[in-house]
C-alpha cells in the first residue's frame, strides 16, 4: 500500500496536484526550486525537501511533474540527479510532458537500478488540476499502474492506461495536436466573424447550437471574448508539445498540414513574447 509520496514539481498544475494528494491522507514530501511554493504546500500539511534527493527518500512512490525537458534530464541524470538515491522497488512516475527519447532514456536508467517507472502525462488546465479532473494517460506495467490507480484518482477523473513505456507519451501528441488546432480554428472563426460585423456573443452561440459544440470551444470563447487571457495552460507549454508532434511526425512520414500550419501561429504568439499567457492569446497573432 502506498502511502510515502516523493512530490517534486509544484509548478501551475503540480501544486494542485500535491494539494489533492494531502486530501487523500497521505504523507507528502514536496521539493521544487521555488522555496516559496514548498512552503505554500508545508502550510497545507505536506512536508518540506530541501533538495530532490531529500524528497525521494525512503519512499513508496516519487511523482515528478517537470514540464522543463532539461530540468528533467538534470533531476534525473546518474551526475548529480537524484535517480541514484531512489530505493529499488520504489515507484518513479513522471507525470510531465517529455519527448518519447528522454522518457525512453530515464525508463533505461530506471530499469538498471530496479526502479519500476511509469509514464504518465497529464492532460488538463490549471482548473482541471485545482478539481482533480485531470486525464492521466499512462504507459507501464499494468500491475504498476494497479497499484498507483488510488493514489492518481485523488488528482485525476480519467486514468488511462494505453500501452508500455512510451505509449502514453505518443498519445500525448495526438492530444497536443488536436488541441491546439481547436484553439487555432476557433480564434480564427472569432477572427473572422468580427470582420463579417457579427459580435463575439453571435458566434459563440451559433456554435455551441451546432456540431462542433465542446467544452473546450465554450469556455475557452467566452473568455477570449472577454479578453481574459489569464494562464490556464500557457502558451509555451503547447508550443513546446506541438514541435514535439512534428518531431514524430518527422520520423514516421505522417503528412500533417494543419500542424504545421498551426506550429507557424504557436511560433509567431512566441516571438511576440506571449509564452506566459494562456494559450488562447494565439487569438492576438491573428488580430494584427
Amino acid at each position: 500500500m502506498i502511502k510515502e509520496i516523493g512530490f517534486i514539481g509544484l509548478g501551475t498544475v503540480g501544486k494542485f496536484m500535491a494539494i489533492n494528494l494531502l486530501k487523500g491522507n497521505y504523507n507528502l514530501t514536496v521539493y521544487d526550486a521555488n522555496a516559496d511554493a514548498v512552503k505554500a504546500l508545508v502550510g497545507k500539511g505536506a512536508s518540506a525537501a530541501t533538495s530532490a534527493l531529500e524528497a525521494i527518500k525512503g519512499k513508496d512512490l516519487v511523482l515528478t511533474v517537470l514540464p522543463d525537458e532539461e530540468e528533467l534530464k538534470q533531476a534525473l541524470s546518474t551526475d548529480g540527479g537524484f535517480l541514484a538515491g531512489i530505493t529499488p522497488g520504489t515507484i518513479l512516475c513522471d507525470l510531465g510532458t517529455h519527448s518519447l527519447e528522454v522518457t525512453k532514456e530515464v525508463s533505461k536508467k530506471a530499469a538498471k537500478r530496479k526502479i519500476l517507472f511509469l509514464d504518465a502525462p497529464v492532460w488538463g488546465t490549471k482548473e482541471h488540476a485545482a478539481h482533480g479532473l485531470l486525464t492521466i494517460l499512462v504507459g507501464g506495467d499494468k500491475s504498476v499502474v494497479s497499484r498507483c490507480r488510488e493514489v492518481l484518482s485523488h488528482v485525476g477523473l480519467n486514468i488511462l492506461h494505453v500501452g508500455d513505456i512510451g505509449d502514453a507519451t505518443k498519445m500525448k501528441f495526438v492530444v497536443t495536436l488536436v488541441q491546439s488546432q481547436l484553439m487555432e480554428a476557433l480564434a480564427e472563426g472569432l477572427v473572422l466573424g468580427d470582420r463579417l460585423g457579427f459580435s463575439n456573443d453571435q458566434i459563440l452561440e451559433v456554435l455551441d447550437a451546432g456540431g462542433v459544440a465542446s467544452p473546450l470551444l465554450h469556455k475557452k470563447g467566452r473568455s477570449m471574448a472577454r479578453g481574459d487571457f489569464t494562464r490556464n495552460l500557457a502558451l509555451k507549454y503547447v508550443y513546446e508539445g506541438l514541435r514535439k508532434v512534428k518531431e514524430a511526425a518527422d520520423i514516421t512520414g505522417a503528412r500533417l498540414p494543419g500542424m504545421e500550419a498551426t506550429l507557424d501561429i504557436y511560433a509567431e504568439a512566441m516571438e511576440d513574447g506571449r509564452g506566459e499567457e494562456d494559450f488562447s492569446a494565439i487569438i492576438k497573432v491573428l488580430q494584427k
